[in-house]
């Protein structure tokens, strides 16, 4: 074999080699790029789901913020209201302001703030005596504490 045989089988081998080594580092590449996409996704998923976490306890808020208001309404016009059957001073728009912020409560609920409300609509309609009131107000105060309250993390 001739100088020029030994050069082309060197250069075969050199060539083979290339395209064994470049295979090889192309499937390498291939495989971080897919990790890569892989912990991405991961990442993009994480985010989106403390973006949603995020929305869900703002309108969570939101809600509560709007139930308190609510409540607080209620609770003023159901205090005018005793006031005026006690002292007999009141404006007569008192009892349509009670029934005003009355359906607010039974919209925004949960159920048993309007329950506990209405017990209080139906003592100031029927006259009943002051301690009688004050423990149906009481009642409709606890259901709102209750419901007004924060659920746990975790918890849904």
């Amino acid at each position: 074999m001739g100088e020029w045989g030994i050069a082309l089988i060197a250069a075969g081998a050199a060539l083979a080699g290339s395209l064994v080594t470049g295979w090889y580092t192309r499937s390498a590449g291939t495989r971080q790029a897919e990790a890569a996409r892989h912990a991405g996704d991961r990442q993009a998923d994480a985010l989106l789901e403390t973006v949603r976490l995020t929305l869900q306890e703002q309108r969570a808020v939101r809600v509560l913020d709007l139930r308190r208001q609510t409540y607080v309404t209620f609770l003023e016009a159901a205090e005018v209201v005793m006031l005026t059957s006690r002292t007999g001073i009141g404006v007569s728009g008192d009892g349509a302001a009670l029934q005003r912020a009355f359906g607010a409560v039974a919209l925004e609920g949960p159920v048993e703030v309007a329950r506990a409300a209405g017990e209080v609509v139906d003592g100031l309609r029927r006259q009943q005596s002051p301690d009688h009131l004050e423990r149906a107000k009481r009642d409709f105060v606890s259901a709102a504490q209750a419901a007004l309250d924060l659920p746990a993390p975790g918890r849904g």
